[in-house]
């Protein structure tokens, strides 16, 4: 029936909203109260409000390095009333995202490093076999070549920090 249809609907869409949300990190109160300052900082008419120079200057001030190009895109997906500006709620929801974004790529790069035991700054085919075998998995050399010749978009014969967080976020490993 048609109500059993809309009940469905409504678990898929909590379910997708409660994911999304385990997505992003909770941020501390030392966080909030960073942000917030960052914020009340750059609203320098005291509106309640920053339009895309101030909160590019205020992401600096919080770590980040956008691009207007960005910055622009963001104000005109978030500005609900087309005046080219938004309000805390708004940038206390980007900078969550940008936060969960950042320490993803720091989780990312740390098991980068595992592979990486000789700090050379690659994968090289040595690495990936030692990982294959710490783990007790029995992958033949071809099979590993494969693995490097498909990751390595430079054609070094070894994957880079670049292509090995491209090949994390193709198969949502992170």
């Amino acid at each position: 029936t048609i109500e059993k249809k809309k009940t469905v609907n409504q678990k898929k869409m909590s379910n997708r909203n409660r994911s999304k949300n385990k997505s992003q990190i909770e941020l501390t109160p030392e966080q909030k109260t960073e942000i917030r300052e960052a914020f009340d900082l750059f609203d320098t008419e005291g509106s309640g409000k920053i339009d895309a120079k101030e909160l590019k200057v205020a992401m600096r001030a919080l770590g980040f390095e956008p691009k207007m190009d960005d910055i622009k895109k963001m104000v005109s997906a978030i500005d609900k009333e087309g005046i080219g500006k938004i309000d805390f709620n708004d940038f206390l929801e980007l900078m969550e995202a940008r936060m969960s974004e950042k320490d993803t790529q720091a989780e990312m790069l740390k098991a980068f490093r595992l592979f990486d035991d000789d700090d050379s700054g690659v994968i090289t085919y040595e690495n990936l076999k030692r990982v294959a075998d710490e783990l007790g998995e029995n992958i033949s050399p071809d099979d590993l070549r494969e693995m490097i010749d498909e990751a390595d978009k430079s054609g070094t014969g070894a994957i880079s920090k670049s292509d090995f967080i491209r090949i994390m976020k193709k198969t949502n490993l992170f």
